[in-house]
């Protein structure tokens, strides 16, 4: 099957004929029908992560937003049957920890990060194997294309869970979104979709326009000498009840702690790059001093998928309206590259293997 392979950081990746998967005994192979195109394969690519012992290795096939069909079943599924529509998410877990016990799979001990580890080869392949498969795939509901599972990915449920989950965001509430990439685009959605007001922070006006169709309330450019948190707090009159870097940069990560109310949360799901190689100086006493929540958010349990499901059914989430463009598997180096740049919109999907 043709896979696009990791062949040197930062170079274009290699397409390549190689084997077909196996499938575990718990698992399952899956024909992908498409796969998401990330700003975590952009940091992947790059050969980031290795100040935090998390460097991709050489070799690998990378892409960890998938959605196709079953293709083969292991002997000890129960769940899953050849021809089943589903939906991977790229934190997998094992399934009997105490974390995937108690519904927190996306934290699984003994987990595994589809795209990222040599164990879990990623889904820019013609095929994908995935492991624990009871546990770890989503069954698509009728009416959610391959497309618009693949722009769930890890951005859209990373989105979800940060906001519906971790910042426990009620409705009515001011959520200012810093970048607006695909991460923060699904993020300036899912608000909206949740009742709170939204402010969408970029330094670019087409991400904040596409915001702002998405139902932001306002939207900040931040670029030039404009004083973020102020322009935030004079919007919501006091400062936002959440906030959330969707890029990870130090710049961001501290706008967004800034432009927080007393008592507000701010939620880190942007991965930082080799600028900041894992660590931020944060205002540890004005924390202190406002009562300020500082939390990380990665990924979705698979075990609450359906909340978001039962939403995007009903109408009130469309992740497909964050799809701009399809490509191809020659094309993925390209867009890759073009992230270096910022010079993507929405969320790109792989349709083509």
């Amino acid at each position: 099957m043709r896979a696009a392979v990791l062949e040197a950081y930062g170079e274009a990746l290699s397409i390549e004929s190689v084997e077909r998967p196996d499938p575990d005994p718990h698992g399952i192979v899956v024909d992908v029908e498409a796969c998401g195109i990330c700003r975590s394969d952009w940091h992947a690519w790059q050969g980031h992560g290795e100040w935090a012992d998390d460097r991709v290795p050489i070799g690998q096939i990378l892409g960890h937003e998938p959605a196709g069909r079953v293709a083969r079943v292991g002997d000890r599924v129960e769940r899953l049957e050849v021809g089943d529509r589903v939906a991977i998410p790229f934190n997998l877990g094992e399934g009997s920890c105490p974390q995937c016990r108690n519904g927190h799979g996306n934290v699984c001990e003994d987990g595994y990060a589809l795209g990222f580890e040599e164990t879990v080869p990623g889904a820019f392949a013609e095929q994908v194997r995935v492991p624990y498969a009871d546990f770890n795939a989503v069954s698509l509901p009728d009416g959610v294309s391959a497309v618009d599972a693949a722009a769930l990915g890890c951005r859209y449920v990373t989105a979800f869970h940060a906001l519906a989950h971790r910042a426990d965001l009620a409705a009515g509430d001011w959520v200012a979104v810093h970048g607006c990439g695909g991460l923060g685009l699904a993020a300036v959605q899912i608000a909206g979709a949740l009742g709170a007001n939204v402010v969408a922070v970029d330094v670019r006006d087409g991400p904040l326009s596409m915001a702002t169709d998405l139902g932001a309330d306002a939207a900040v450019n931040a670029s030039g000498e404009v004083d973020v948190p102020a322009e935030i707090e004079a919007v919501t009159a006091g400062g936002a009840h959440a906030s959330v870097d969707a890029l990870g940069r130090a710049e961001t990560c501290r706008n967004s702690l800034d432009c927080l109310r007393i008592r507000g949360t701010h939620v880190q799901i942007g991965l930082t790059t080799d600028a900041e190689r894992g660590e931020v100086s944060l205002p540890i006493d004005e924390m202190t001093r406002w009562d300020v929540t500082f939390v990380g958010s990665r990924g979705m349990p698979p075990s609450r998928y359906d909340e978001l499901l039962r939403m995007i059914q009903s109408g009130r989430l469309e992740p497909g309206n964050l799809v701009t463009r399809e490509v191809g598997l020659e094309d993925v180096s390209d867009r890759l590259a073009a992230m270096s740049e910022y010079d993507t919109r929405g969320v790109e999907v792989v349709t083509e293997l």
